[in-house]
């Protein structure tokens, strides 16, 4: 069964005046089943409702290591059957880069089924966002429709914004969405306010999403040029994820709301990139 057009009827539902329109983008399921119960008994208790959440299995003790592609080929058949159960929840794969054709027939087979989000991350899964493998893995996503998140935390030795950035403009017809948004090396993503005067430079295929990173900038020394960057970055371009389980979805919209931003800007984030980059429209 697809899930796309499952998750499509939840965002399109009409929603309530008191509903708070949110779509988490970025949901660690690490222990499955219990972790979506767990993560909407947290969301209801904070008085929130949510048009829907990316949902992946990687992450935290939950490895996605070269070599393995059969236990991954597992773990995403498993997430794709929790997104058939649950309505709101839009499955985000994995495959390993390094795994070379095994990750190409991964890759294709789950976009087969629907997949439309890619997670691949280079400190985790210990791979060089600048080898060839990975140009081929997500310039193939770019292909089949699939939206390649990678981790963008600066967490690599060096920092990974700069490979990230190079890649998007290997592969201009792939979408990306870097978790975090440079983590405490976000003005680097100021570049690409001079990236889009550069013509035929860059294909303007990057997003960000904000999370973790808003819990830490809001009512921070550096909140004003946290907000300058997603400006140059282009508001447009930014998605609200709460990195569940280590920040719960109260803790970031709390953060968030605390930012200078417009109600526009605010609900853009919140909702209606989700819907546009998704494509879930009215």
């Amino acid at each position: 069964m697809k899930i796309l057009p499952i998750l499509a009827a939840v965002l399109l539902a009409p929603q309530t005046a008191s509903a708070q329109q949110v779509f988490d983008s970025h949901v660690h399921l690490w222990d499955g089943e219990k972790s979506i119960d767990d993560y909407e008994v947290q969301v209801k208790a904070a008085g929130l409702t949510i048009m829907g959440f990316g949902g992946m299995w990687f992450g935290g003790p939950n490895q996605a290591l070269a070599g393995n592609p059969d236990d991954i080929r597992a773990r995403n058949d498993a997430l794709i059957a929790l997104a058939t159960k649950h309505a709101g929840m839009l499955p985000i794969a994995t495959v390993h880069p390094y795994d070379g054709a095994a990750a190409l027939t991964e890759l294709d087979r789950v976009a087969a089924l629907g997949v439309k989000r890619l997670k691949i991350h280079p400190h985790t899964q210990k791979f060089d966002p600048a080898d060839p493998r990975v140009l081929t893995l997500v310039r193939r996503a770019g292909e089949l429709g699939v939206i390649v998140v990678m981790d963008n935390a600066n967490i690599v030795p060096g920092g990974d914004s700069e490979k990230l950035f190079n890649l998007a403009l290997a592969a201009p017809k792939t979408k990306f969405i870097f978790a975090h948004m440079g983590g405490l090396n976000f003005r680097f993503w100021n570049i690409l306010k001079m990236a889009r005067t550069a013509e035929g430079l860059f294909g303007d295929n990057i997003y960000f999403d904000i999370s973790a990173m808003v819990t830490l900038a809001a009512d921070a020394p550096i909140e004003e040029e946290f907000i300058w960057t997603m400006r140059n970055v282009g508001i447009d371009h930014i998605l609200l994820g709460s990195d569940y389980p280590q920040f719960s979805l109260a803790q970031t919209l709390e953060a968030f709301e605390r930012l200078d931003l417009t109600t526009e800007e605010k609900a853009k984030i919140r909702h209606d990139n989700a819907k546009a980059l998704f494509g879930f429209k009215r």
